[in-house]
């Protein structure tokens, strides 16, 4: 059975990837430092599947913690999500997120050569591609115009990992773009669980709708959209897990040493729809106001999945109902989150 290292395993899509990989026969080993992210994911991971998982509370920039990880463990392949994720901070605490997410994809980096692991998932994002609105974004787009550091680190790890690969040429790395999570596994037992006030859409129209929050702020109105609002490619979590397993698989066909991959939908839901959608999930309305633009912001974002297809066999299955109305099973279920 091939042993799966996932960083990041405790997160909201590595915790959901857990769940695909140990479906489709991976052992896995998860590294986490729970700075975003809670223990208790463990037992509701075990709850699901029947297993529990070996886990090191471990940061993947502290090199030592991670070295004890590959000496005790025969390793096959890394699916590395560790990292800080969230844009508006990022633009106000730069540093942390240059120095967390880029030195925590080089440890492990040096570590998967130095004990000859040879194959890596790379946690990318569509945020390389910047402002571009040349949509459906292909994985040939433009890249290099990204909008806040979170983007940059993106970018930049994945130039790191080109250079690596070509470096070593025995690696085969897989970087997948992908574009919004959202939703929550059919058990309502995990979901997206930020810390805080959520900064993502889905997790903020959850706690209006469950009333945690008062009202959800829709940031512009006047974009040149159908509607008005942003259209962006939400896409399930649970579609997105097996999206990693899929390039777990590539990576064991594939003479490529890099391998670039948008997981989306193809397709652009508005703000007003995902929040009419969401209404017709809870069965109540959502209150909502609209501000103004929020810098940074583009109009229109979703991806190309033809590669994906073609050369993963990857298409999403659920659609922006499925995703809504796992996402208020979640809040439901866990109207304040996990416990710590």
């Amino acid at each position: 059975m091939a042993t799966v290292l996932v960083t990041g395993g405790n997160g909201y899509i590595g915790s959901h990837t857990v769940i695909s990989l140990s479906e489709n026969g991976y052992d896995v080993i998860i590294a986490d430092n729970l700075i975003n992210s809670k223990m208790e994911v463990q037992n509701r991971l075990e709850k699901i599947t029947g297993k529990r998982f070996k886990f090191y509370k471990a940061d993947c920039c502290d090199e030592a913690a991670m070295r004890r990880i590959f000496e005790e463990n025969s390793i096959d392949s890394v699916i590395h999500f560790a990292g800080l994720k969230a844009v508006g901070e990022s633009v106000k605490i730069p540093l942390d997120y240059y120095q967390n997410n880029i030195v925590s994809m080089i440890t492990v980096a040096r570590l998967m050569k130095e004990f000859d692991v040879r194959k890596l998932v790379f946690s990318s994002s569509a945020t390389v591609y910047g402002m571009s609105e040349d949509v459906p974004f292909t994985e040939e787009s433009p890249l290099g115009v990204c909008t806040n550091p979170y983007g940059w680190t993106k970018w930049m790890l994945e130039q790191v990992l080109k250079d690596f690969a070509k470096a070593n040429p025995e690696m085969k790395i897989c970087l997948l773009r992908y574009f919004n999570p959202v939703g929550a596994h059919e058990s309502g037992l995990i979901g997206e669980d930020p810390r805080g006030i959520p900064n993502n859409l889905f997790p903020y129209i959850s706690k209006v709708a469950g009333g945690t929050l008062d009202c959800l702020t829709v940031f512009g109105d006047d974009y040149d959209t159908p509607d008005g609002t942003c259209l962006r490619d939400y896409i399930h979590v649970v579609d997105l897990a097996d999206g990693h397993v899929k390039a777990i698989d590539y990576l064991d066909k594939t003479d490529d040493c890099v391998s670039v991959f948008n997981i989306g939908t193809g397709k652009g839901t508005s703000v007003k729809e995902a929040v009419a959608a969401f209404e017709k999930a809870c069965g109540h309305e959502i209150k909502h106001v609209f501000g103004p633009r929020r810098p940074g912001d583009i109009a229109v974002c979703y991806a190309s999945t033809d590669k994906a297809y073609r050369l993963l066999g990857f298409k999403a299955r659920y659609n922006i109902d499925d995703m809504c109305t796992s996402c208020w099973k979640w809040q439901s279920m866990n109207p304040e989150g996990l416990s710590d």
